[in-house]
C-alpha cells in the first residue's frame, strides 16, 4: 500500500501547499507552476498515504479552479450576471478560504445542490459561478473539509467514491443542459473546427481520477468495501457525501 501511495504521489504534479484552496493565480488557462516546500514539523506526523492523498486533494481542487476559469472565458456574461469586477475576482471569491463555499447568493447550498442551481433553467445569477462552486465544495466535503492529512485522519472512501460519480453526472449536465430555445446553458466544450476544444473534459476527468484514487487509498487502508453504483448518466441522480 505505501508503494502504491509513492507511486502516485510521484505520478501526480504537486499543487502548491495552501492551507485549504488552490493558490490565487492570473487567469491564463493553464496550472499555476508548483512551489518547492521544504520538511515542515507537522510533517512528522504524516504517512506516505497522508502525503499521496495531500496531492491528490488539491489537484483535485486546482482542476475544479482552472475548470471554472476556463467556463468564465466561454462565458463571459455570466460573471457580468454575479456583478463581480472581472472573472479572476468571481473565481477568488469563489476559492476564499474564509468563504467556505458558503455564499448567500447561492441561498448556502454546496455541493451537487449548487450544480443543480447553476444548470436551472429559471436561475437568474451567474451559472458559472454556482457550477465552480458547487464541483469544487462537493471535493472538498468528499475530503473531509480539509486538504491536509495526518496519521489521526480517516477519510471515507464511499463519500469519494460517489463524489467521483458524481463529478461524471456534473459533466454530462454541463454539456447537455439547454434552455426551452435549445441552447446550451453554459457553453464548455467546442466540437467544431479542425481541432475540437476539450480541454473542460479533460480537467472534469482529472477531477473524477484523483477522487477515485483516493477512494481506493482510504478503502484499503480502513480495509472497508466500497457500494459501487451504476446508474444512465441521462437520468443519473447525484449521490449523497
Amino acid at each position: 500500500m505505501k508503494r502504491l501511495a509513492l507511486a502516485f504521489a510521484a505520478a501526480v504534479p504537486a499543487c502548491t501547499t495552501t492551507p485549504t484552496y488552490p493558490p490565487a493565480a492570473p487567469s491564463t488557462g493553464k496550472r499555476a507552476p508548483p512551489t518547492e516546500q521544504g520538511f515542515r514539523a507537522s510533517d512528522a506526523a504524516k504517512s506516505d498515504i497522508d502525503a499521496a492523498a495531500e496531492i491528490l486533494a488539491k489537484e483535485s481542487l486546482a482542476s475544479a479552479r482552472l475548470l471554472m476559469e476556463k467556463l468564465y472565458r466561454r462565458n463571459p456574461r455570466e460573471w457580468r450576471k454575479g456583478h463581480f469586477a472581472s472573472a479572476d475576482a468571481a473565481v477568488a471569491t469563489a476559492f476564499d478560504p474564509q468563504r467556505q463555499f458558503n455564499f448567500p447568493e447561492l441561498h448556502y447550498v454546496r455541493g451537487s445542490d449548487a450544480i443543480v442551481l447553476a444548470l436551472r433553467v429559471d436561475h437568474p445569477g451567474d451559472r458559472v459561478f454556482a457550477f465552480g462552486v458547487g464541483l469544487a465544495s462537493m471535493v472538498f466535503l468528499a475530503c473531509g473539509g480539509k486538504t491536509e492529512f495526518y496519521l489521526t485522519d480517516s477519510l471515507d472512501a464511499q463519500k469519494l467514491y460517489n463524489s467521483a460519480r458524481n463529478v461524471e453526472i456534473a459533466a454530462w449536465k454541463l454539456a447537455n443542459a439547454r434552455d426551452p430555445g435549445g441552447a446550451l446553458l453554459i457553453l464548455s466544450n467546442e466540437m467544431a473546427g479542425a481541432a475540437p476544444n476539450l480541454s473542460f473534459e479533460r480537467e472534469l476527468g482529472k477531477i473524477i481520477a484523483c477522487q477515485d484514487v483516493m477512494a481506493l487509498i482510504a478503502a484499503q487502508r480502513t480495509n472497508r468495501t466500497i457500494r459501487r453504483v451504476v446508474q444512465t448518466l441521462a437520468t443519473a441522480v447525484f449521490l449523497p457525501i
